[in-house]
């Protein structure tokens, strides 16, 4: 008997009932007793074995993105770049790559109603013929903070009250209040955007600035963006209490409903680009992942499109243990100085070897799909077959040798280490921008929840006048109209 044939798998099993070591299991409804009415006996293995399986069914939920929906599906290049690149999978147009994307909320339980105004994940897993490479975005192209030293803080005040476990508006506009780069990042989060229709009329951004480098070992500065076909659309407060109301999984619903009745969601890949010897020349810094680029100076360019048409297997298998990371890139792409996506680089490798164990990259739904090799081996839960003597390089008794050298990032740093804010903050010139662009209509409807907030009774009224002047720097008739709103309610 071929001990490999039967790896774990329910396409090898059996006709009846074992336990996981595969010993026949006659009767999986009686426990084993002393008689008809018991007590139970300590030696019936299979009943043991049974409630100990059950009670470990659940792994640690992530801290962020815990509510999440996956589907399946491709990635086609529509558009050369390989002037840019010289990653494998857009080599050309019409080159397919398998693909798996991870939709989720992010500050609340697994459990959550996907109609809460929170920003969602946007994550892209690329199974390509040079590893794999994970687009680990958000629906919404900037964050609240530029420095990955504040993140456990800024996750802390947004998640609920560490005393009552209630989330509360008062601890989200203290920790911002200290942070007036978020100004940005607000004008989407308590915009008409900040409650998706669904998944499948959400748009997503990688956020950050990386590096594209071609083979000739020019780099390029590139912003990704994806572009739902059935174009953006969001909920409104009162329809998104309505809808949770009905169904709380209404987006993890419609998106598995679409798929399965072949209405397969697509969207379109964009890029914009900027030469990195043109990054001083703007009043902020292309690299601050609080600001965007505008599209009158830097356009944007179609690579290609997803396509989305096949539901998950398994919820548990590919989406509870599915795990992204932005420093798992390929030749071609690579990372910008962005202090938030340095911090991200080791952080979100980190969760995951906490939360699924240091070997959650052979998982089905997390290892390549093409040829590796490596030496790190052994460790918690292993279960890769291996039978070669030779577990150290260099040796002479195994052939294996260095992977051909691939252009990589070449600009050299210099500087002196420090703990220093970026020199072009810039931080409320954009979200002015922002507000500015909306109709008047929304720009009520984004004063209101601006005002919501800032009257939750336990906000100070310094907190309310450090957010008046923020947003009056932002645009003076905006914060004119907040601090109306908070003075008509007494509070200012």
């Amino acid at each position: 008997m071929d001990p490999y044939k039967f790896r774990p798998s329910s396409a090898h099993n059996s006709p009846y009932w074992t336990t996981n070591s595969g010993a026949p299991v006659w009767n999986n409804n009686n426990s084993l007793t002393v008689g008809s009415r018991g007590p139970i006996l300590l030696e019936d293995y299979h009943l043991l074995e049974k409630l100990a399986q059950f009670d470990r069914e659940r792994i640690p939920e992530r801290v962020v993105h815990a509510r999440g929906a996956v589907a399946k599906g491709f990635f086609e290049v529509t558009h050369d770049i390989s002037n840019l690149t010289c990653a494998d999978f857009l080599r050309a147009p019409g080159v397919q790559t398998p693909v798996i994307v991870r939709f989720s909320t992010v500050v609340h339980e697994r459990g959550s109603p996907e109609t809460l105004r929170d920003p969602r994940g946007f994550a892209v897993k690329f199974y390509t013929r040079e590893g794999n490479f994970d687009m680990v975005g958000n629906n919404m192209p900037v964050f609240f903070i530029r420095d990955g030293m504040k993140f456990p803080d800024m996750v802390h005040a947004f998640k609920p009250n560490p005393k009552s476990h209630i989330q509360e508006c008062w601890r989200i506009m203290d920790f911002l209040s200290h942070h007036p780069e978020s100004c940005h990042m607000l004008s989407f989060l308590l915009d008409d955007v900040g409650i998706p229709k669904n998944y499948r009329m959400m748009p997503g951004f990688g956020v950050h600035t990386f590096k594209l480098i071609n083979k000739a070992g020019k780099e390029t500065y590139v912003k990704f963006h994806w572009v739902p076909k059935l174009g953006t659309h969001s909920l409104l407060d009162d329809e998104a209490v309505v809808v949770g109301g009905t169904n709380h999984s209404h987006a993890t619903k419609d998106l598995y409903d679409a798929i399965a009745a072949g209405d397969y969601p697509e969207w379109t890949l964009l890029v914009q680009t900027m030469d990195p010897v043109d990054e001083d020349k703007f009043d902020f810094d292309p690299l601050d992942v609080t600001k965007t680029w505008p599209e009158n100076l830097f356009p944007m360019h179609p690579v290609g499109r997803m396509v989305l048409n096949r539901n998950p297997d398994n919820f548990f298998n590919e989406n509870e243990q599915v795990a992204f990371c932005p420093a798992i890139v390929v030749p071609g792409i690579t990372y910008s100085d962005d202090k938030l996506l340095q911090t991200r680089v080791f952080s979100y490798a980190d969760t995951q070897r906490h939360r699924l164990g240091p070997n959650y990259l052979l998982l089905p739904v997390n290892a390549p799909k093409c040829a590796h090799h490596n030496n790190h081996h052994e460790g918690l839960m292993n279960f890769m077959h291996r039978d070669e003597e030779i577990n150290y390089f260099p040796s002479r008794f195994d052939p294996v040798r260095h992977a051909e050298r691939t252009p990589v990032s070449a600009i050299p740093i210099t500087g002196k280490r420090d703990r220093v804010v970026i020199p072009k903050e810039n931080n409320f010139k954009q979200a002015g921008e922002r507000w500015r662009s909306f109709d008047p209509a929304r720009q009520e409807r984004f004063v209101d929840r601006v005002a919501s907030f800032l009257l939750d009774p336990r906000c100070t009224n310094e907190i309310r006048r450090i957010w008046v002047g923020y947003w009056s720097q932002c645009d003076s008739n905006l914060g004119q109209k907040i601090a109306g709103r908070l003075q008509k309610a007494g509070a200012l």
